[in-house]
């Protein structure tokens, strides 16, 4: 067969695409299987429950004391007691006991007078079935325990034992056969870190997919990866299409390329429904049928997987075994800043979200689909309907949360310039109070005092350096924050200087060389307090920044930095010492700089603010950022500058 371009016809909405969806396949049910009771947690009844026996099934002492006749006990006071004798009148119990025959009532222990091992005195009667649990109490035989299409809980596990139904008849999970597909793609098992070569790419979706189909309450099997190969792949699901699978997910190939192979699969075996879908990420998921099973061609991107499966897979799966469709909890956030999205594709962002001064904020991350850990990072993710081109830093929009808003409630948001201590601090902080955790946004140092000034965060990091006088921060915060009262502490003194290729092949010096080599340079986004540092460097040294090839490329990050000339991308750009240590390249000193944290009067009194600087000034935290080169701790933990 020969393999050609798939195009993108006739795309729908989710609304539309999911309406098809359940059209074609919503009265799908797996069949029923029978299972003890104990291993039916989460499964769905797919017959009425009827209790077989009462609960208790006989009348029980609900207390530990004498079991009586009631009527014995008729006329006991204080100048009366009756006196009973046990194992005649009256018969030792404990909880849970049976009630010997002809009693009806049970005194507890702590009222009886005791006076010798054959007699005991009363001086209070009681009333019948006082103290009892009487047969039946909780559950009457025949009662309905729980209807069909019930879903058991814990709390179910105990009705229907105590009712005696030690097996029920439930709908069987459903079964999924994932296939991974791409020639360019290693499975884990088989290559080794040092073994891998530019091109290689770990498959890790089959593995996220079958984490998916477990949440959706299904059971999967995942095929062994397939080679973009059109017969081979068309093969695989034919033959799975004859067997117990009830869904078939290939991952990869759905998309446009002369490649994807999933379109023209699906096609010649079956029907496409639906192939494209007006949201992002997540646009080239497909969907048909072979053999009357739903088969669906998953985008390669993991984000773009994720999304497709929970939008589509994941609700049929459920759907399927009578399972209730995931209730999304949302919250209203507020956007720290504006919010781009493209007319016509409803777009999913996925959010890292922080409580401050009792609003939500929120705080957008990269964008990219094959970008798992924008998902890992995010706390929430908002959606932004087709028919808007973004959300201004203004509104109030709802996020679905991906944590607990409790544990959102606890965060500590920093939001500014990036540094590699930030995630030792949050592990540092997470290992010494376990409830409270560090949220922290690269926007530049710029970015992070204009996150105070709008109310975004808890604190900012910031390294800028006033180029009039040669200090840092103080300056830009009497300038951008008038009026705030703020707290400025030192978290590290760092070394920045030019991330070069291991061996530095170029034999760059210094700032001057990026102009004189002809250089490829990898930039930091403009407000940076690196880009600002090097503006500086470049005016000192009567550089143009026209002069600097690549000047206008930039990162957020200095990881990232580091990684562009890792790649080959650059062969320089300026960053910070532990970065270039961290991938093992080679580092020329510029300047050691200061890193401080600047956090809002109101807030710096609070636990979980102090929770954080004790935790810088800790040994063990200094100890860690020493070891990661590059950093001076002598000063960590200092107040700088108090407004």
């Amino acid at each position: 067969m020969n393999s050609k371009r798939n195009v993108y016809l006739d795309m729908k909405t989710i609304e539309e695409a999911r309406k098809i969806l359940f059209d074609r396949f919503g009265g799908l049910a797996t069949p029923v299987e029978t299972l003890d009771v104990v291993s039916s947690k989460d499964r769905v009844l797919a017959k009425p429950a009827m209790a077989l026996i009462s609960s208790p099934n006989f009348h029980a002492a609900a207390m530990d004391g004498i079991a009586v006749d009631a009527k014995l006990t008729f006329g006991a006071g204080e100048e009366s007691p009756v006196t009973l004798v046990p194992g005649e009148t009256a018969y030792w119990v404990n909880t849970g006991h049976a009630l010997p025959q002809g009693t009806n009532s049970v005194i507890m222990i702590e009222h009886l007078n005791i006076i010798d091992d054959k007699t005991v005195e009363i001086e209070a009667p009681v009333f019948p079935w006082q103290h009892v649990r009487k047969m039946g109490e909780d559950i009457v035989a025949t009662k309905l325990l729980f209807p069909r299409s019930h879903r058991i809980t814990s709390y179910s596990l105990g009705a229907l034992l105590s009712g005696g139904i030690f097996r029920v008849e439930v709908y069987k999970k459903p079964k999924v056969l994932i296939i991974p597909t791409g020639s360019e793609l290693k499975q884990w098992r088989e290559i080794t870190i040092e073994a891998m070569k530019p091109g290689d790419v770990i498959e890790s979706n089959s593995s996220v997919l079958g984490g998916l189909c477990e949440d959706h309450g299904a059971c999967f099997d995942c095929h062994p990866m397939l080679r973009d190969n059109l017969d081979t792949i068309l093969k695989v699901v034919e033959t799975a299409a004859k067997q117990d699978y009830d869904m078939i997910c290939i991952i990869g190939g759905s998309s446009a390329g002369s490649e994807d192979y999933a379109k023209p699969v699906i096609s010649s075996l079956g029907e496409i429904f639906v192939h494209g879908v007006t949201m992002m990420p997540g646009k080239p998921v497909m969907f048909g049928k072979v053999s009357g099973k739903p088969v669906f061609g998953i985008p390669g991107y993991p984000v773009s997987a994720i999304v497709a499966f929970e939008q589509f897979a994941g609700p049929l799966l459920l759907n399927m075994q009578k399972l209730p469709q995931k209730e999304a909890v949302t919250v209203p956030v507020s956007p720290s800043r504006k919010m781009a999205s493209k007319l016509g594709q409803e777009e999913f962002v996925r959010v890292k979200i922080g409580s401050v001064d009792g609003k939500l904020m929120s705080s957008q991350l990269p964008r990219g689909s094959g970008s798992i850990t924008t998902l890992t990072e995010a706390d929430g993710i908002i959606r932004i309907p087709a028919n808007v081109e973004g959300i201004s830093e203004n509104e109030t929009v709802q996020a679905h949360l991906l944590r607990p808003l409790s544990a959102i409630e606890n965060t500590i948001v920093i939001i500014g310039s990036h540094d590699n201590t930030l995630d030792l601090l949050a592990d540092q902080v997470r290992m010494t109070q376990g409830d409270i955790g560090i949220s922290s946004s690269h926007v530049g140092s710029m970015g992070g005092l204009m996150a105070i000034r709008k109310g975004a965060c808890h604190m900012a990091g910031v390294h800028l350096l006033d180029i009039e006088d040669g200090t840092y921060n103080i300056s830009y915060i009497q300038k951008y924050l008038p009026g705030e009262k703020v707290w400025v502490i030192n978290l590290v003194m760092r070394d920045q200087g030019l991330i070069v290729p291991k061996g530095n092949p170029k034999r760059i010096t210094g700032i001057e060389d990026l102009k004189t080599k002809d250089l490829a340079f990898i930039n930091r986004q403009p407000g940076s307090g690196t880009r600002i540092l090097l503006d500086y460097k470049l005016k000192a040294l009567q550089i143009s920044s026209s002069e600097i090839r690549g000047y206008e490329n930039d990162e957020y990050t200095h990881m990232s930095v580091a990684v562009a000339v890792l790649s080959g991308r650059a062969d320089a750009g300026l960053g910070i010492m532990a970065a270039a240590r961290a991938l093992d390249l080679d580092f020329i000193p510029v300047v050691t700089e200061e890193y401080d944290l600047v956090i809002p009067d109101r807030f710096y009194s609070t636990g979980k603010i102090q929770v954080l600087l004790d935790t810088i000034q800790s040994r063990d935290f200094k100890d860690k950022v020493t070891a990661l080169g590059g950093y001076d701790t002598s000063i960590t933990g200092r107040v700088i500058y108090q407004s």
